[in-house]
C-alpha cells in the first residue's frame, strides 16, 4: 500500500433525510464529488488513491458512502433512483452550491441524469467506466455486458462472500493485481459483508422487482451531447462487455465527446488509471 493510503482515513458524517453518511475528503478549492458504483463492496475508499493528487492540485475532493454502503446507514429505500436523490442532498447538507461530478460504473448514469436535470449545479461532469453511456455493439439487441453484470449480481446475492470470494471478484476487476494488498483485501471484505451484504441483496432484488422502463425516451447514451457542461469519460482498455470498443463507437459517433481508453486498466479505473485519471481530470476541471 503507498505512503498515501497507509495514512489513517478520517472519517465524517452528516445526517441527509434522517441517514448518517459516512464521507471523506482532503484540500481545498472547487468541490468535486466523487461517486461509487453499486458493486458489493464499493465505497467512498474506491476514491482513497486519488484524493491526495485531486487536494494538491486546488480542489476539495470529496466522496461519501451512499445509503445501505461502507459505513452510511442502510436506508429502507434500496432502489437506484433513490440514491441518486441522495447526490445533490448530500451536497446541500455540505452547504455546497456547485459541483463537479465524477461517478465511478453504475454512478456515471445518475452524474449524467442530474447534470442533464438540474445543469445549473454541475460545473463538470468525469466518467469513469460506466458502460450503461456506451451504444450496444448491436444496436438491434440488448445490451449483453449489462445483462451478464445482472446475472452475477443474482449469483452473489444468493451467499455472503468469503474473503477469498472478495479477492476473486477484485481479481476479475482490476488488471493490476498487485493493488491487491492484504490491507485493501480486508478493507474490500469488510464492506461486503453483514449489514453491507443484507444491502446488497436488497438492492438486487429492488432492481428485479423495478418496472421495466418506457422507451419514450432516446438511450442516455445518445443525450451525451445535450449536457451543458464539460463531460470526460474514461474507459479501460481491458474492461468487461467489449466497453473499450464500445466507447470507440460512441467517439466516432460524436466525436465531439472527450473519451479516453486507457491501457492496462479494467473495469475500477480509480485504481488501475489512478495517475491516468489525474492526468486527464486535472487539466479538465481546471479548463
Amino acid at each position: 500500500m503507498s505512503a498515501e493510503l497507509a495514512q489513517e482515513v478520517r472519517n465524517k458524517y452528516v445526517t441527509v433525510d434522517g441517514l448518517k453518511l459516512r464521507y471523506i475528503e482532503e484540500g481545498e478549492g472547487p468541490a468535486v464529488l466523487l461517486l461509487h458504483g453499486a458493486s458489493l463492496g464499493s465505497s467512498a475508499d474506491v476514491f482513497r488513491r486519488n484524493l491526495p493528487p485531486l487536494a494538491r492540485a486546488g480542489f476539495r475532493a470529496i466522496a461519501f458512502d451512499q445509503p445501505g454502503f461502507g459505513l452510511s446507514d442502510v436506508p429502507s429505500d434500496h432502489s437506484a433512483a433513490f440514491r441518486k436523490k441522495t447526490m445533490p442532498k448530500f451536497a446541500d447538507a455540505l452547504g455546497l452550491k456547485k459541483v463537479a461530478l465524477v461517478g465511478h460504473s453504475q454512478a456515471g448514469n445518475p452524474a449524467v441524469q442530474l447534470a442533464l436535470e438540474t445543469p445549473e449545479r454541475y460545473s463538470h461532469v468525469v466518467v469513469l467506466g460506466t458502460g450503461s453511456l456506451l451504444p450496444p455493439i448491436d444496436t438491434g439487441k440488448s445490451d449483453r455486458g449489462g445483462e451478464a453484470q445482472h446475472r452475477l449480481e443474482r449469483r452473489m446475492a444468493q451467499s455472503e462472500p468469503t474473503i477469498e470470494h472478495t479477492r476473486k471478484l477484485l481479481q476479475e476487476n482490476l488488471y493490476h493485481q498487485e493493488l491487491i494488498t492484504p490491507e485493501e483485501l480486508s478493507l474490500r471484505h469488510s464492506q461486503s459483508v453483514g449489514r453491507n451484504f443484507a444491502a446488497f441483496v436488497a438492492r438486487t432484488h429492488a432492481a428485479e422487482a423495478a418496472p421495466p422502463k418506457p422507451d419514450s425516451k432516446p438511450p442516455l447514451w445518445q443525450r451525451l451531447v445535450d449536457l451543458r457542461m464539460p463531460l470526460l469519460m474514461i474507459f479501460g482498455r481491458n474492461d468487461r462487455a467489449h466497453a473499450a470498443d464500445r466507447a470507440a463507437m460512441l467517439k466516432d459517433k460524436y466525436p465531439q465527446l472527450q473519451i479516453h481508453i486507457v491501457d492496462g486498466c479494467k473495469h475500477l479505473v480509480p485504481w488501475d488509471a489512478a495517475d491516468a485519471f489525474i492526468r486527464l481530470a486535472v487539466p479538465f476541471l481546471k479548463g
